[in-house]
């Protein structure tokens, strides 16, 4: 079934045994910030981080509370984590009322909407758009369900590698039509073979009745405070969290670049009635930027996306159309709270080797047939993940979950090996053999270990969240001090990026309504 994945990755082998080497790797992780009694911070967001409509590397997402932190594209995974480590260890000194970051996914002590604080951007037109924009989530998803926080693995493959894999198929490694159809058959195989990322990583088992605001998700009580899957491996992904069924009418096509570009283009101009009797602006108020069934591409949620870097002003799709994809960004990774950053290397190692497989691998097109067997996969992994009598459907077989994860660690064996080339520590075979312990033995996953400490404490899905919040908060404070340039550095992108907010606010004044037209309207290239 994975010949073709083998054939190639043996002729890579032999043309550049290193080709591997290199590529970028981010990493994109929010956190909540909660008081010490884990309630969301009401707090602005701290001015000592920087502006968040400017800053590269810690913003925030839908709430005033939820940051975001950005690392940029980094040649290795360990300098990826570094980078994200730095960040957390700038940011906690500088939390404002002896606050904190919460270690996973599903927030807890939630009060309903009127408890999360809509992120603010200042007075410019660009400001304005990202405010209204989220003003416009939380009237069509509920603001507490923006509250849940991810991760996001954003990889391209090196250059060495596009050299290879063109001399070897026949093509022009430089010809972007080339790397689009590869970047797209890895999205399409991520689609059909991603639900592994859920059952490995997943960490969200568990939900705090809080969140859903007395509403009976048909999950049986852990305790009086907590809702839990007893097979779940992340609710996060689940029809609870992203998977929701508001956007359950928008399909976009992974077949190509162009049908992807044209689906998202629809749902931006595509009227949607129950978003028509929100208004965009009644009496002057504005509520979202449109009531179409997209306001802008990024409200599309799917579990992993093409990307390219946009310029200032522009559109993602417009990027795409102008430039092709130039990196895939993952969006499947639940918080993970026995990891101080969120994420680990091993993680982040296991991922990569997924993606070089998924490009590698032969990736017909997605039928309709297809694509709602795979989200219905999707759905049982996230709910019933490590129930051992679990079948799949992949491809028109039905196997059970471990025989495909098996099949699948089998798979990537090779690609660790040709990633691990000079490394005598073998570090992705490590990460790869340590994944299969958990295929393994369901009772290895971190969604396993939550509930099962859960139990031996005696705890809540709250009391667990708390007591790993401390000692996240008790880890960075322990490490030596970050080095002088590192901190300078810091310092230094946040005094910037307040003097960039200034200069957008001291633009020349253009109405906002024709500033939106304008974005709106912007022609491809």
């Amino acid at each position: 079934m994975f010949d073709l994945a083998e054939r190639r990755l043996s002729r890579l082998a032999r043309l550049d045994a290193d080709c591997l080497r290199g590529g970028g790797r981010g990493v994109e992780k929010e956190s909540l910030r909660v008081t010490p009694e884990g309630r969301i911070a009401r707090t602005p967001h701290p001015a000592a981080l920087g502006a968040a409509v400017a800053h590269p590397w810690i913003t925030t997402d839908y709430s005033e509370a939820l940051l975001e932190f950005v690392t940029p594209p980094l040649d290795t995974n360990w300098a990826t984590l570094q980078f994200l480590c730095d960040i957390h260890q700038f940011v906690y000194p500088r939390l404002p009322d002896n606050e904190a970051l919460w270690p996973t996914s599903m927030p807890c002590a939630v009060g309903g909407d009127e408890s999360v604080p809509v992120a603010e951007y200042g007075s410019s037109n660009v400001g304005r758009m990202k405010h209204i924009y989220r003003l416009g989530l939380g009237y069509r998803y509920g603001r507490v369900m923006q509250t849940i926080a991810g991760v996001h693995f954003n990889y391209s493959l090196p250059e060495a590698f596009w050299s290879a894999l063109g001399e070897s198929e026949g093509r022009d490694s430089a010809d972007r039509n080339f790397r689009d159809e590869m970047y797209f058959g890895l999205l399409r195989n991520f689609r059909r073979y991603g639900w592994i990322v859920m059952y490995l990583f997943g960490a969200s088992p568990a939900v705090c009745k809080s969140f859903l605001g007395g509403r009976d998700p048909g999950l049986p009580s852990f305790d009086r405070a907590t809702w839990y899957g007893p097979y779940a491996t992340s609710l996060r992904m689940s029809d609870l969290g992203y998977r929701n069924t508001n956007q359950a009418g928008i399909q976009l096509s992974m077949n190509s670049l162009e049908e992807y570009i044209d689906g998202l283009e629809h749902a931006i101009r595509s009227p949607w009635p129950p978003y028509e009797k929100i208004g965009v602006a009644p009496g002057g108020q504005w509520r979202q930027l449109s009531t179409s069934a997209l306001q802008i591409e990024n409200e599309y949620y799917g579990y992993i996306r093409p990307k390219q870097p946009i310029r200032p002003g522009e559109r993602p799709t417009l990027a795409l159309r102008r430039a092709g994809v130039a990196y895939a960004e993952v969006r499947a990774l639940d918080v993970s709270p026995y990891d101080p950053a969120g994420v680990s290397q091993n993680e982040l190692r296991f991922l990569e080797a997924l993606l070089v497989f998924c490009m590698l691998h032969d990736s017909p097109p997605l039928g309709a047939e297809e694509v709602a067997q795979l989200d219905a996969n999707h759905a049982r992994v996230a709910v019933s993940g490590r129930d051992p009598a679990l079948v799949l459907d992949i491809a028109g077989q039905h196997r059970p979950l471990a025989a495909w994860g098996r099949e699948l660690c089998r798979q990537l064996a090779p690609v660790c090996e040709l990633l691990d080339r000079g490394d005598p520590a073998r570090s992705y075979s490590a990460a790869l053999e340590l994944q299969a312990d958990k295929v393994k033995d369901p009772g290895l996953t971190p969604s396993a270990r939550i509930l099962a400490e859960m139990r031996e404490e005696g705890e809540s899905f709250f009391g667990f969240a708390m007591r790993m919040s401390r000692q996240h908060a008790d880890y960075f404070a322990a490490l030596p001090p970050m080095s002088a340039g590192r901190l300078a550095e810091f310092e230094a992108e946040a005094a910037q990026s307040h003097e960039a907010q200034r200069e957008l606010e001291d633009a020349p004044p253009e109405p906002f309504e024709d500033y939106l037209a304008r974005y709106f309207a912007a022609p491809g290239s």
